[in-house]
């Protein structure tokens, strides 16, 4: 993969050269799209911005998100070429950072449950997740140092655990919405892909022009929770031995570590969410829905079909119980610098007629909460598992410091 990290140091360095970094993710996407998929449109000629602290950083951009020189196609025949006036808020806050947009990354249809193409650059065979499957996977195979992607349910989190890169969920709107397709307005989350923990903090630093979120000195002794959502099911045995790995490790480096039951209004919440997704999501896609129901992609329609319906009594009832999460939430923080918990069920599904399963995610993207992506573990196949590390709504910055701890512990081993 490619460190953003390490390729700002070599530029400031004049070890390298801003254009020769872009020059270098153009060469590796030639190389590697062809098999993996990652990208729906690539921009030709791209050059390094003459400023930022994004300079010479080649970015790939999850095709729901607006782009003026790119078509937007969601991943759906509906929308095939069409192409916005205006890139949307968080593009131009890249571009303001100086990075470069090297293409569209592809996303299932709609950000919802049609998969893509894309193949998981760790074993060919398997599913990358989705829905923001051309991201993981272009930073995934070393194509680009850093992309964007979005989380309704899990669509950060669980393919970087599937391709074994680092992400964020950050906080609810760190990052903007804006010029972002509509799936559920409560939970659409914009994250960030990368090779690794410094490289989030470095890319959502520069883009949102907080230096907090620098990760500065490590932390010493962090106070960790493990959370295993009994209410979620049971994980598969990879997840398992990720988080177990990952929480023997965090104790033997100094962590202050005890298992934590979730409060019953946390398992009440992990229902809420589809509630309020699939009736958001019926007044986001209404116009798809309505108007354009033979074209819409197939899954996302069965389940719109599905969930016809949902009473507004039942939605209202559905945030009431997310905000009561939420403020539990909060407290548990109070003990706590963070949460350890699953990033997914297990590795990556075979095949690519599923891009895997939301329930150890959906909870976090309800309270808001920034978590972190960190791998953890190898399992058969190559494949690779991460475990999540969660903090105190607004912490952003300390998520990613407990993240960098866990990260550098288990490269420790």
């Amino acid at each position: 993969m490619i460190s953003l990290a390490d390729l700002q140091r070599r530029i400031a360095s004049g070890e390298l050269s801003a254009d020769a970094a872009i020059a270098q993710s153009g060469e590796a996407i030639e190389a590697q799209d062809k098999t993996i998929g990652a990208f729906v449109c690539r921009a030709d000629n791209v050059r390094a911005a003459d400023a930022g602290p994004l300079r010479g950083i080649a970015v790939g951009i999850k095709d729901i998100i607006d782009t003026a020189d790119f078509p937007t196609e969601m991943g759906s025949k509906i929308y095939r070429g069409w192409r916005p006036r205006a890139d949307a808020p968080v593009v131009m806050m890249l571009k303001q950072a100086g990075a470069s947009i090297a293409g569209k990354t592809t996303t299932t249809g709609f950000a919802s449950r049609d998969p893509t193409a894309t193949l998981n650059p760790r074993n060919h065979a398997h599913t990358p997740g989705g829905s923001s499957s051309g991201s993981a996977a272009a930073v995934a195979a070393g194509m680009i140092p850093l992309a964007l992607g979005t989380q309704t349910g899990g669509s950060v989190i669980r393919p970087a655990s599937y391709c074994g890169v680092a992400a964020i969920k950050p906080s609810f709107r760190v990052l903007p919405t804006v010029g972002v397709k509509c799936f559920s307005w409560t939970l659409d989350t914009v994250g960030l892909f990368a090779a690794g923990v410094e490289d989030l903090a470095l890319g959502l630093s520069a883009m949102t022009g907080r230096p907090e979120l620098l990760l500065g000195a490590a932390i010493e002794r962090p106070r960790i929770a493990v959370v295993t959502q009994d209410f979620a099911g049971k994980p598969e045995a990879a997840s398992a031995e990720a988080l177990r790995i990952a929480g023997m490790a965090v104790e033997r480096a100094g962590a202050s570590v005890r298992t934590l039951a979730l409060p019953e209004i946390s398992a009440e919440a992990w229902l809420a969410h589809e509630t309020v997704q699939e009736f958001e999501a019926h007044q986001a896609l209404a116009w798809e829905y309505r108007t354009q129901y033979d074209a819409m992609p197939p899954l996302l329609r069965a389940k719109l079909d599905e969930t016809v319906g949902i009473a507004a009594a039942d939605y209202d009832e559905a945030r009431r119980t997310a905000n009561r999460g939420r403020k539990a939430l909060a407290k548990i923080f109070d003990d706590f610098d963070a949460l350890l918990t699953f990033s997914a069920p297990g590795a990556a599904p075979k095949g690519l007629a599923s891009t895997g399963d939301t329930r150890f995610n959906k909870l976090w993207t309800l309270m808001g909460v920034p978590c972190v992506n960190v791998p953890a573990h190898v399992a058969d196949g190559g494949l690779p598992v991460g475990v999540q590390v969660i903090a105190r709504f607004g912490n952003d910055a300390g998520a990613l410091k407990v993240a960098r701890f866990v990260e550098e512990t288990l490269a420790k081993g």
